[in-house]
């Protein structure tokens, strides 16, 4: 997967950490939910402008 499509860094957007594109949400925050224990379906009830593959993005990101 190319991470590259869903994630980036914008200096304007919470002092340029790795956010997925068009929303305010940090990697960071995104996998602190999964550390807490939440599902796949929970964030994206929660937050429904993600989406699966940008989720997956996140994950492939991380192991890079």
């Amino acid at each position: 997967m190319d991470w590259q499509q869903y994630i980036h860094s914008d200096p304007k957007i919470l002092l340029g950490k790795l956010t997925v594109k068009e929303t305010r949400l940090s990697v960071e925050f995104l996998l602190g939910l999964f550390a807490a224990g939440w599902t796949e379906q929970q964030v994206l009830e929660n937050y429904p402008t993600l989406t699966s593959e940008a989720l997956r993005a996140v994950f492939a990101f991380t192991v890079e």
